[in-house]
């Protein structure tokens, strides 16, 4: 039996590709390179909320915060829950012509798992060598599969794309974590996983010369990092200020590697804050939330030139983080973000 394909319009940018039926439209631009506005993959973010203009679809099980059923009656739908049973034409709501230019198709690779490393009480760094190089962009993603337990979940490569074999992985360890809870021994060593992607829209934008403003909490290091690395490998001279938020001094690492890196790296400023700092703990550098932080700091510095903001980790942070980089004047379309979404059940 023939599979059924249909055509998708993406307006307003004139592209068209093809559809298989039982296929999301998200996952056949996927299949064909073609780099839409996405997050989660799994209808829980928004992120790839469009209109449908023309045609027939069906939408997968959605979550209603990504969907309100008031936009689902206007026609919105999310790319990645869409099946087509016609031609379709879209609209997308937001789009990148650099993200589309840039797009690299998904592929899926053979991999070894070659190190897993405590980093904090329940951070890991786990380390992979893959079957075959994978191109990818500094801030991109990838499904980590563990084949004989069923078990997939997205991650954030931390290395830069310059290394495209080995790749490493900040990950917070959840006690309950389908994943990350065999981190702790659940895992070992030589065993094979498959990875698919790369995914995700958050990557780094070459050749600006502004401000960069890299803003994360938990295993949102991740991305951050490979980014932070890129830019350095790139030789580009930016004024760089990171910025993590943590509870307690406990959950923070990196720290000597971020001291080494001020040295040799010009106005560059790593700015961890704490939340939850006690008294017993000897802190001398920034309390509260990771968006007051930010706010304080952009008020304090008053960066020059044109910002690039990329933001990684909670959606509760996200959240707080976007209208603080609003109202700094930070363009719109020069806000970068990742939510960190729970799996969905």
């Amino acid at each position: 039996m023939v599979d059924k394909t249909h055509r998708v319009r993406f307006e307003p940018v004139g592209v068209e590709m093809d559809v298989s039926e039982g296929e999301t439209v998200l996952d056949a631009a996927f299949r064909q390179g073609i780099s839409v506005m996405h997050g989660c993959k799994e209808g829980q973010c928004s992120s790839c909320k469009s209109v449908l203009m023309e045609g027939d679809v069906e939408l997968l099980k959605y979550s209603t915060f990504a969907l309100p059923d008031y936009e689902r009656d206007t026609n919105h739908i999310l790319l990645c829950r869409t099946l087509a049973y016609s031609d379709i034409t879209v609209e997308l709501l937001n789009y990148d012509e650099d993200l589309m230019r840039r797009a690299i198709a998904v592929k899926v690779f053979g991999a070894t798992l070659t190190a897993i490393m405590r980093l904090t009480h329940d951070i890991r760094l786990l380390e992979i060598t893959l079957d075959a190089p994978l191109r990818f962009w500094a801030g991109q993603y990838v499904d980590l599969t563990i084949p004989e337990a069923g078990i997939t979940r997205s991650f954030s490569m931390a290395n830069a794309p310059s290394e495209q074999i080995n790749l490493r992985f900040i990950i917070k360890r959840y006690p309950q974590g389908a994943f990350s809870a065999l981190l702790d021994g659940g895992l070992q060593v030589g065993q094979r996983l498959t990875v698919k992607g790369p995914y995700g829209t958050c990557f780094r934008r070459e050749e600006r010369s502004g401000p960069l403003l890299l803003i994360g909490g938990g295993s949102g290091m991740s991305p951050l990092w490979s980014i932070l690395h890129d830019h350095i490998e790139s030789g580009e001279e930016r004024v760089v200020r990171l910025f993590y938020g943590a509870r307690t001094g406990k959950d923070l690492f990196y720290l000597d590697e971020f001291a080494a890196i001020s040295a040799k790296l010009p106005d560059f400023r790593f700015v961890p804050a704490l939340s939850d700092a006690g008294p017993d703990e000897d802190w001398n550098g920034e309390s509260g939330l990771i968006h007051d932080v930010v706010q304080r700091t952009l008020r304090t510095e008053k960066l020059q030139g044109e910002i690039d903001a990329y933001s990684c980790g909670p959606p509760p942070m996200i959240d707080a983080v976007l209208p603080v980089l609003q109202i700094a004047g930070v363009e719109p379309d020069h806000i970068y973000f990742d939510k960190f979404t729970p799996a969905a059940r």
